[in-house]
């Protein structure tokens, strides 16, 4: 009897022992996980980025950055190639002090849109006020703005008018003698013109609020006409929540405004041109057209057209047309179509040369995102302008005279990673490439107004940001602004993020990710894998700057214990058109890509368990981690699920029309996790933030009905009071998704409601 009490007991110490020579996970281990979140991190990374507020008048500008005294401002001038303090900040902090009658420390100024004006004077933004500084004199005095702007109101290039919407008619008032006009008068709030409804907007309709409109309305570059939506939302949608958290004892419901995949209760669109002086108008010939699918219109300089890009449903075909700023005619410039898959809508750049009678267009139609040169009157392609297995990101810079363009890709040269981003120039004719930021990282570009210079910010994974000037022409280093201090983070341990890639299982296609390991990494021991996913089609996950592979979700979970990777397979953005449409109709295929290399990367680094594989994500990425777990429950063993969309036909109009395509069939069934609910084998937290107006809170209850229905074991937190962006910073669920791993796929007990402070 002894001896099998022995065994017993024996058998209980085993299974609470730590698993494959892993210590037991303590509050210290919790501690260093929360000193890895990004909003712990950002505060160690010092003189990082530059972001210029440029003089339009001399080309010097200033720009703030953080500093270990804490945020400075610093002014820069070109021409003698030096930078200074733009202002002495403890006399205007005394000053701010003064005159907000409160305390104001010199190194966090609370100040905003800083601009130079002329020499020694400032302009910035503070208290909801607009204040002018002078150094020289240090003299501060707020600036009276006899035109402050409501949401409802829009001005004109020329500053001689004031648009605004009442009452569902738009008008105008001249800003000088402060006369109005009614330009239309048919309007109502529900068909009303200019009503722009944002898409972050919630009514609470048990307090009977109403909507609350935005105008919206396009200027002409000489402010003559005025292009004005009118939008009609008497057959809408709309999309419900349930305010638990109030100052009551009962919900509220709040509710907004959504049409959903394959919906005709959608909001449409006509649109209408005003003459200002004539004080008339007239309907575009344009039809009727849903709201969702573009409202914009494009103004050039020197050019009296109006252009605008209208997409089909389902996104199969777009077409440019050239609107008469006289009549309100319209004429078909170009028609583009991908009858079996879809036009991309974030390759839409236009530019129009008017007194060439030309344009560029971005475009796959040769299966790379490339730059062409089209005649305007004809609409035919003159010469393709970038051309090569690369794709461009968009135009940065154009010189109609001298015929040449400014624009960003990546993948141009082979040897390199292609999410990286360059600034090159060339000929209209598509001869005389130039790379004008050679560092091999990712490069973000800032062009000064008389497009001499531009600020380069620049990094990598690997790589601190380093922010240079350079001069527009050559690309020539014109001085260097700031380099990354990062002392910190290394004394902290922090190590950066290991890149990789890695052939697809069809032999030719190059995959990348990042591989993230815990400060404390032990290459003798053997680690849990956690995939970091979002495979929503419109971008990538892995980083590809510094600071996005510092300010992550990623590090703290691997200081638990974990490898953590970021991979970016086939059917995600920015590389050839074929690489992309994997993923049309079929939104969770690229976890096929996925899994190949998860198990490619344990066979080449002995430290990496492909046994024990977990998976989260938020959003698309909420999509994915359940996705994982139904189309591959004996590979993924653990999922964390937040705000997912996991089922398309619940999810917003645009999206799904988009990537999954249109009309809904039957691959929304398909590919939905609800009706695969019954596949679920692993452990599954399932994470919802009950006032998320993106991705509505019914997609995970549904979700969790059907788990329930199939008798399926899984955890489910609701956040009261949170939407979309507060469930993913909610300190709550960070910890809880920590313990969720740690318990599941580690096999121990974390720490008992450890406080992320």
């Amino acid at each position: 009897m002894k001896k099998i009490i022995s065994i017993h007991l024996l058998f209980l110490l085993i299974l609470v022992l730590p698993v494959k020579g892993f210590s037991q996970v303590t509050t210290k281990d919790y501690e260093r996980a929360e000193k890895f979140l990004q909003f712990n991190l950002s505060k160690h990374i010092y003189n990082s980025w530059v972001q210029p507020s440029w003089n339009s008048q001399s080309n010097s500008f200033i720009y703030s950055v953080y500093t270990r005294k804490g945020t400075e401002y610093l002014l820069v001038n070109p021409k003698t190639k030096k930078k200074k303090k733009a202002f002495d900040q403890e006399k205007l902090a005394q000053l701010l002090a003064d005159s907000l009658k409160e305390e104001v420390k010199p190194f966090e100024l609370p100040i905003s849109q800083v601009k130079l004006e002329q020499c020694n004077r400032i302009l910035f933004e503070a208290k909801s006020k607009t204040w002018l500084y002078d150094s020289e004199k240090n003299i501060l005095q707020p600036k009276p703005d006899p035109l402050k702007l409501t949401s409802k109101e829009s001005l004109s290039p020329d500053g001689k008018w004031v648009a605004f919407i009442k009452d569902g008619n738009i008008f105008i008032r001249d800003k000088k003698t402060g006369s109005e006009v009614q330009l239309s008068q048919d309007g109502t709030p529900e068909n009303g013109y200019g009503y722009d409804l944002s898409w972050y907007f919630t009514r609470n309709d048990t307090k009977g609020e109403k909507n609350d409109y935005n105008i919206e309305v396009y200027w002409s570059k000489d402010s003559k006409k005025l292009i004005v939506p009118r939008y009609d939302r008497r057959n809408t949608r709309r999309l419900y929540l349930l305010k638990h958290s109030n100052e009551g004892y009962q919900g509220e419901v709040v509710s907004y405004e959504r049409g959903l995949a394959g919906d005709s209760a959608i909001a449409m669109v006509d649109f209408y041109l005003f003459d200002v002086q004539k004080k008339n108008g007239v309907k575009i010939d344009l039809p009727t057209h849903p709201a969702f699918l573009g409202t914009y219109f494009y103004f050039f300089d020197n050019c009296p057209k109006a252009y605008h890009v209208r997409y089909d449903r389902g996104y199969k075909k777009r077409e440019l047309f050239e609107i008469d700023l006289e009549s309100g005619g319209v004429r078909s410039v170009l028609v583009e179509s991908y009858p079996k898959t879809f036009v991309d809508i974030y390759t839409e750049t236009l530019e129009v040369l008017y007194d060439n009678n030309e344009f560029i267009w971005r475009s796959e139609q040769d299966g790379w995102c490339h730059l062409y040169l089209y005649d305007l009157t004809s609409g035919k392609i003159k010469n393709q302008i970038t051309k090569g297995e690369f794709y461009v990101y968009g135009v940065e810079n154009i010189d109609a005279k001298n015929r040449k363009i400014w624009f960003t890709a990546g993948g141009v040269d082979k040897s390199r990673n292609p999410y990286q981003k360059y600034l090159y120039s060339i000929n209209f004719n598509g001869k005389g490439l130039k790379l004008l930021t050679p560092e091999e990282a990712t490069h973000s570009i800032s062009i000064s107004p008389d497009k001499r210079y531009f600020v380069d910010n620049y990094s990598s994974v690997t790589q601190p940001n380093i922010a240079v000037l350079r001069y527009l022409k050559s690309g020539k280093m014109v001085m260097e602004l700031e380099r990354s201090d990062i002392n910190d983070l290394v004394e902290m341990g922090w190590k950066h993020a290991e890149p990789f890639s890695m052939l697809a299982d069809d032999g030719k296609t190059m995959l990348y990710g990042v591989i993230f390991k815990p400060t404390n990494f032990d290459p003798n021991k053997k680690y849990p894998v956690i995939d970091g996913t979002y495979t929503g089609p419109h971008t990538i996950r892995s980083p590809q700057t510094f600071s996005r592979s510092v300010l992550n979700m990623d590090l703290s979970l691997a200081e638990l214990g974990f490898i953590v990777v970021n991979i970016d397979g086939r059917g995600s953005a920015y590389r050839s058109k074929s690489f992309h449409d994997i993923s049309y109709a079929r939104l969770g295929y690229g976890l096929v890509d996925h899994v190949y290399v998860i198990k490619e990367l344990a066979k080449k680094y002995p430290y990496i368990d492909a046994d024990r594989v977990g998976i989260y994500g938020h959003s698309a990425g909420g999509y994915d981690a359940t996705r994982a777990l139904l189309l591959f429950p004996d590979f993924y063993k653990v999922g964390v699920s937040s705000a997912g969309d996991h089922d398309h036909r619940m999810e917003k109009v645009w999206w799904p029309e988009l990537y999954q395509g249109y009309p809904v069939d039957t691959q929304y069934q398909n590919q939905s996790n609800i009706t695969n609910a019954a596949n679920l084998k692993g452990h599954l937290l399932l994470v919802t933030g009950d006032l998320d107006n993106n991705v509505n809170p019914s997609a995970t209850i549904r979700l969790a009905e059907e788990l329930t229905k199939a008798n399926k074991d899984f955890d489910l937190i609701i956040l009261p009071n949170n939407d979309h962006s507060s469930c993913y910073w909610n300190k709550y669920f960070i910890r809880r998704r920590w313990d969720f791993f740690v318990r599941h796929l580690l096999g121990q007990n974390p720490p008992k409601e450890y406080k992320i402070k």
